[in-house]
C-alpha cells in the first residue's frame, strides 16, 4: 500500500486562543488507556476575517453556549465516574474534546485529528486502502451537537469506521447506514419529533401553520420531515422562513425580520413550528416580543429546554411555548458535580477556563443581562480582559442552565461507548491501546445493551435508540416562566401519557386557541375545496339529502347505507326509515273494519230472518235457504277478507287476502246469476229464450263451474307469481310496507272474470226488471251489479294512482260499497216485506199477486202459435185477451184462442185456464 502523511494544516494566530499547534486545539482533554473524542459546540459562531484575501486559518469564536459548556462537563463527569468505577476493571478512559463552533470547517478538522495515526508526532493521517489494522488517536466519537456538523464529520469516520455516538444530533438522515455507517445516536430520530409535534397539532384541531427553520442540512431535513408528516395528517404550511445558518452571515437580521413581517401578516396562523438553534432562537424572539407577536410556539429538542431563552424579558407577551424535549433520566450525580466543579484543575480544559473568566467579566449583572453577556462575549474580548477581575464563581447559575434532556443522552452515550469496551476487554488487555481497533467497537457497539434506570436501551438496526420524548410546557409560576413537563410521548405507539388530570388540563387548553384557514365543517357539513393551493383552505357545505358527515373537517358525505334509512340536508347521522302499513290503530282502518263488522252483524242479521221465516213465500221466491245460506256465507267471507288488508303485511295476508275476496265474490256472484236466469226462465214467453235459458238453468253445475274457474285463475296465479310483502321507498323519509300483488295481469284477470260475471248478471236482471212485485229481484239485482260495476270502474284510475299506506283502505272501500250494494240489493227488500210486510208475505197473496200479473200479461198478448215439442217439454203461444172488463176476468167469462198449427187448434180456453198453466209453469221451475 500507499502511505501519504498529511500534515496538520491548522496555521496559527497571534491569540492566546488561537491554534499555535495542534495540542492548542484541543479544549479539555484527559490522558487514558483508551481515548474517546468529543465534539460540541460550545460557541455559536466562529468569527470571520475581514480582510481580503481570506486565509486558511482557524479562526476564534465567540458566544459562549452554557447549556453545550454543560455537555461537555457531563462527558466528563461520566468517564470519571466510569473510571472511578469497576465498569472497565483498571482500564481508564481519556477524553479529546473539540470546539466546533457550530461550524463544518472546524469540526472537520477536530475530526482530521481523531483520524491521525495514534502516537504519531506528526498528527497526520495516512491514506491506506484497509484501516483493518489501522490504530487511529481516537477509538470512539462523543459529538457533534448539531445534525449538519455530525454529517460531515460522519463521512470522514466512517473511512475507517469509527464510531460517533451523538446526543443531540436528530436528522432523520442519519439513520442511512449506507451514508452514515458508523453514526449511532442515544435520542431518537427527527421523524418521531415531526409525528410527535404534527400529532399535538390534530390533537389540539390546528391545520394552518407557520414553519420557521434554518437555512442548513438540520433544518431542511427537519422541514421535510415534517411536510411528509404534516400532508400526511391533513396540516398545511402557510409560510415556511429559512433563516441563515451562521449569526456572521449579513442577511441574517434581515431575514428575521422578514419572518416577524411575515408572522404578523398571516392573522390566522397562530401556530408557529421553529426548528433552530438556540442563539437564532433568541434572536428570533427578541424580535418577536417587540412586535407584540402573540402565538403559540412548538419548540424542537434544540431549544425546547433552554433557560436563556425561558428567562428572557417579557417572554410572556409571545404567547405558549410548548416543545419535545430528550427524555431524562438520573443527573444527580451530575448536579453534584457542578457543585464541585469550582475545585477542578482548569489547566486541561479551555472551556472551564474561559468560563470563569466570563464570570469575571459578567458577575455585576442580573441573571438574564449576565447571561447576555456571556453570551456576547468573544475570545478577543476575553484577551483583553484576561486577568483584570477578580475571578468570581456561581454555583447557582450553572445549575439553573442545566437542559436535563442533552445531559443525560450524553452519558448515556459515554456510558453505551464504554459498555462496548467492556464487551471486547473481556478477553484483551485493553491497557494496550492496540488491543482492538475501532471498527471492531463499532461491531460491538451494535449489540451492547446499557441499563438507564430501571430498563434496558440498546441501539436498533439504524444505530437509534428508541426513547421517548418529554413534551414540554413553558408555564408561568409565581411571575416566573419555568419549564413543566406537561406529557410524555411514546415514540413507538404515537400517543401522550399524562401523569395527572392538572397536565391534561394543560394539554386541553392549547386546543382554546385556533390556527385554521377556514373555519372547521361541523358534523353534517363538507370541505368544498377553494381556489387555493391549500387543502386546509376550504368552503364547508351541506351534505345532501340521504348523505351524512359525523365528524368535523370531513372530505366527503357518507351514503346512507341502505334504503331502511335516510338523512335530511346537513345531517350528521343516518335515521332509520318510519315504517308505514295500515295499522290497527289507525283511525282510517278502526272504520273500515267496524264497516266490516258492521256488515257481517248484517248477514248473520239477515240469516237469522230468513232461517226464522223459512216457509213463508218470499224466502222461497229467493231461491230457497241454501242459495241463501250460500250468497250470505259468501258476503260473510268477503267482509272476512278485509281484515287481510289491515296490518303488518306478510306472506300469508299477501296470498290470502286476494284470493279469498277473488273466490268468495265469485260465488256470490254466480249464486245470483242462477237466481237471475231462474226468474227470468219463469216469466219468459219467449220459446226460443226459454229454451236457450233451460239449457243453461243447471243451478249447482253452474255454481261450481263458475266458482271453480276463479280458483284456478288464483291457483295459478299463488303457484307463478304469488304475491308477496314489498317495501316501498318512493317517500323519501319513509317505507311503506305493502303487499306486491306479484303479477298485476293474474290480479287483473281474477278481477276481469268476477266483471264479465256481473256483467252476466246485469243482462239476465235487466231483462227481468219487469216482473211481479215479489219476483221482483231483477232490478234489485240490476242496481246491485249497477253498483259494483261503478265502484270497481273508480276503483282502477284511483289504486292505480294512489300510494302509501292507505292504498289497501281504497280496496278494502270498493270490496265494502261491492259488497255492501249487493247484500243490500238483494235481501233488504225482501227482509222488508218479511218483517213490515207481512200481510203481503202469505201464500193467499202471493197468488193473487201472480194471478194479477198473469191475467196482465195475458190481457196484452195474442195467441200466434202454440206447439209442443215431445223431446223438449217447450211450446210457443200467442195468446188474443178476449176479456172485457175485471167482472169478465173474475167470473172466468175470458176465452184464449189459440190458433194455427197447434195441438189445440182455434179452440177457445177460459182465462182460468191459463192462469193454471201460467201458476203450474212458475211452480215446476
Amino acid at each position: 500500500f500507499v502511505i501519504f502523511l498529511i500534515p496538520c494544516f491548522v496555521v496559527g494566530t497571534d491569540v492566546a486562543f488561537s491554534c499555535q499547534n495542534a495540542e492548542d486545539f484541543v479544549g479539555a482533554s484527559s490522558p487514558g488507556d483508551i481515548i474517546i473524542g468529543g465534539l460540541f459546540a460550545v460557541h455559536s459562531e466562529m468569527l470571520h476575517p475581514e480582510e481580503d484575501p481570506i486565509k486558511p486559518v482557524i479562526q476564534n469564536c465567540a458566544g459562549f453556549e452554557i447549556q453545550v459548556f454543560l455537555q461537555t462537563l457531563a462527558m466528563i463527569h461520566a468517564i470519571e465516574t466510569i473510571n472511578n468505577s469497576t465498569l472497565l476493571s483498571g482500564v481508564t478512559l481519556g477524553y479529546e474534546i473539540y470546539d466546533t463552533c457550530a461550524e463544518v470547517t472546524k469540526a472537520m478538522a477536530s475530526a482530521l485529528r481523531f483520524l491521525s495515526k495514534f502516537n504519531s508526532s506528526e498528527d497526520a493521517v495516512e491514506f491506506k486502502c484497509n484501516y483493518s489494522d489501522y490504530i487511529p488517536r481516537v477509538k470512539a466519537v462523543t459529538g457533534a451537537s448539531y445534525s449538519e456538523v455530525s454529517m460531515a464529520v460522519s463521512r470522514l469516520l466512517a473511512l475507517q469506521l469509527i464510531p460517533q455516538v451523538s446526543p443531540a444530533s436528530s436528522a432523520e438522515i442519519l439513520s442511512d447506514k449506507i451514508r452514515f455507517p458508523s453514526f449511532f445516536r442515544t435520542i431518537p430520530s427527527d421523524f418521531h419529533q415531526t409525528r410527535a409535534m404534527t400529532r399535538l397539532i390534530c390533537e389540539s384541531g390546528w391545520n394552518w401553520i407557520g414553519v420557521i427553520a434554518t437555512d442548513d442540512d438540520n433544518g431542511r431535513f427537519a422541514l421535510e420531515s415534517f411536510g411528509v408528516q404534516a400532508m400526511a395528517n391533513n396540516v398545511c404550511i402557510a409560510f415556511k422562513e429559512m433563516l441563515p445558518a451562521y449569526l456572521s452571515d449579513s442577511t441574517f437580521h434581515t431575514k428575521v425580520d422578514q419572518a416577524i413581517e411575515k408572522i404578523v401578516k398571516e392573522k390566522r396562523v397562530n401556530v408557529i413550528v421553529v426548528f433552530m438553534r438556540q442563539f437564532h432562537v433568541l434572536k428570533l424572539f427578541k424580535k418577536a416580543i417587540e412586535r407584540n407577536v402573540n402565538k403559540i410556539w412548538i419548540a424542537s429538542d434544540n431549544w425546547s429546554a433552554a433557560v436563556k431563552i425561558s428567562t428572557i424579558p417579557n417572554i410572556r407577551q409571545l404567547g405558549t411555548v410548548v416543545g419535545f424535549g430528550f427524555k431524562n433520566g438520573d443527573i444527580s450525580s451530575f448536579q453534584e458535580f457542578l457543585r464541585n466543579l469550582h475545585k477542578k484543575p482548569t489547566e486541561n480544559n479551555k472551556f472551564l477556563r474561559e468560563y470563569i473568566m466570563l464570570l469575571s467579566v459578567c458577575a455585576h449583572l442580573e441573571y438574564h443581562d449576565f447571561q447576555t453577556c456571556i453570551a456576547n462575549q468573544s475570545q478577543d474580548n476575553l484577551l483583553e480582559n484576561d486577568g483584570s477581575k477578580p475571578q468570581i464563581w456561581r454555583d447557582d447559575f450553572l445549575n439553573a442552565n442545566v437542559e436535563p434532556g442533552f445531559i443525560h443522552s450524553t452519558m448515556l452515550a459515554v456510558y453505551a461507548i464504554a459498555h462496548a469496551i467492556k464487551g471486547l476487554c473481556k478477553d484483551r488487555d485493553c491497557k494496550d491501546p492496540s488491543a482492538f481497533t475501532p471498527w471492531e467497537l463499532f461491531e460491538e457497539l451494535k449489540r451492547v445493551v446499557v441499563i438507564d434506570g430501571d430498563k434496558e436501551v440498546k441501539f436498533d438496526s439504524n444505530g437509534d435508540m428508541s426513547t421517548s420524548y418529554d413534551v414540554l410546557l413553558w408555564k408561568e409560576i409565581d411571575g416566573h416562566m419555568e419549564i413543566t413537563t406537561m406529557a410524555e410521548y411514546d415514540a413507538e405507539k404515537g400517543g401522550f401519557i399524562f401523569e395527572d388530570e392538572e397536565k391534561k388540563k394543560d394539554f386541553l387548553a392549547l386546543k382554546k386557541v385556533q390556527s385554521t384557514c377556514s373555519q372547521p365543517c361541523s358534523p353534517g357539513q363538507v370541505k368544498k375545496v377553494t381556489e387555493s393551493p391549500h387543502t386546509c383552505c376550504y368552503e364547508c357545505i351541506y351534505c345532501p339529502e340521504n348523505h351524512y358527515s359525523n365528524q368535523t373537517d370531513m372530505d366527503y358525505c357518507y351514503r346512507c347505507n341502505n334504503k331502511t334509512y335516510w338523512a335530511p340536508i346537513n345531517s350528521s347521522t343516518c335515521y332509520r326509515k318510519t315504517i308505514y302499513f295500515l295499522a290497527w290503530t289507525d283511525w282510517f282502518a278502526i272504520f273500515l273494519l267496524l264497516l266490516s263488522a258492521f256488515g257481517v252483524v248484517l248477514v248473520l242479521s239477515i240469516c237469522v230472518i230468513f232461517t226464522k221465516n223459512l216457509d213463508t213465500p218470499v224466502v222461497k221466491a229467493s231461491g230457497g235457504l241454501t242459495v241463501c245460506y250460500i250468497i250470505l256465507f259468501s258476503h260473510f267471507l268477503i267482509f272476512l277478507s278485509t281484515v287481510f288488508f289491515i296490518d303488518i303485511p306478510t306472506e300469508f295476508k299477501c296470498k290470502t287476502r286476494q284470493a279469498l275476496f277473488g273466490i268468495s265474490f265469485t260465488l256470490c256472484i254466480s249464486c245470483i246469476l242462477i237466481k237471475s236466469l231462474k226468474i227470468l226462465l219463469a216469466f219468459s214467453f219467449d220459446p226460443k229464450l226459454q229454451n236457450f235459458l233451460k239449457c243453461m238453468y243447471k243451478p249447482i253445475p253452474a255454481v261450481v263451474t263458475c266458482t271453480g274457474i276463479q280458483v284456478i285463475i288464483c291457483t295459478f296465479w299463488l303457484i307463478f307469481r304469488t304475491p308477496f310483502v314489498n317495501q316501498n321507498f318512493s317517500i323519501p323519509r319513509a317505507i311503506i310496507l305493502e303487499c306486491n300483488e306479484g303479477s298485476i295481469v293474474a290480479f287483473g284477470i281474477m278481477l276481469g272474470y268476477i266483471a264479465a260475471l256481473a256483467f252476466i248478471c246485469f243482462i239476465f236482471a235487466f231483462k227481468g226488471r219487469k216482473l211481479p212485485e215479489n219476483y221482483n229481484e231483477a232490478k234489485f239485482i240490476t242496481f246491485g251489479m249497477l253498483i259494483y260495476f261503478i265502484a270497481w270502474i273508480v276503483f282502477i284510475p284511483v289504486y292505480a294512482t294512489t300510494f302509501g299506506k292507505y292504498l289497501p283502505a281504497v280496496e278494502i272501500i270498493v270490496v265494502l260499497i261491492s259488497n255492501y250494494g249487493i247484500l243490500c240489493c238483494t235481501f233488504l227488500p225482501k227482509c222488508y216485506i218479511i218483517i213490515y210486510k207481512q200481510e203481503t208475505n202469505t201464500k193467499s197473496a202471493f197468488l193473487k199477486m201472480v194471478y194479477t200479473y198473469s191475467s196482465k200479461s195475458a190481457g196484452s198478448v195474442a195467441v200466434s202459435q202454440a206447439s209442443l215439442d215431445s223431446k223438449s217439454s217447450s211450446f210457443r203461444a200467442t195468446i188474443t185477451d178476449s176479456c172485457k172488463t175485471e167482472n169478465d176476468s173474475v167470473n172466468g167469462n175470458c176465452h184464449f184462442q189459440v190458433p194455427g198449427q197447434s195441438l189445440i187448434k182455434g179452440k177457445v180456453l177460459p182465462k182460468s185456464a191459463a192462469r193454471t198453466m201460467v201458476r203450474k209453469r212458475v211452480s215446476s221451475i
